[in-house]
């Protein structure tokens, strides 16, 4: 749905205008904002085995102690993204 926005905002003057006025709706803000919530998500969960894969957190404390900081930075985010959206 997303690449299919771009595609039209990228042909014409008169798509973009499209685009915008479909994205400005409170239901595709949310469903953006849902995307992007899973996004960060990912994207942080990513970076903790990035750094597990590291040797640093293996441990059982480490492990809970990466989890727990991956909820926390991945609600920062998701609440930065839905002020940046709104």
């Amino acid at each position: 749905m997303l690449l299919y926005g771009l595609d039209k905002s990228l042909a014409s003057e008169q798509g973009f205008a499209e685009v915008k006025e479909c994205l400005t709706s409170p239901l595709a803000k949310f469903v953006v904002w849902g995307l992007l919530s899973g996004l960060m998500y990912h994207l942080t969960a990513g970076i903790r085995h990035l750094i597990m894969d590291l040797g640093i957190g293996e441990t059982l404390e480490g492990g809970k102690l990466g989890a727990q900081l991956v909820f926390v930075i991945s609600a920062v985010l998701i609440v930065l993204m839905g002020v940046w959206i709104w």
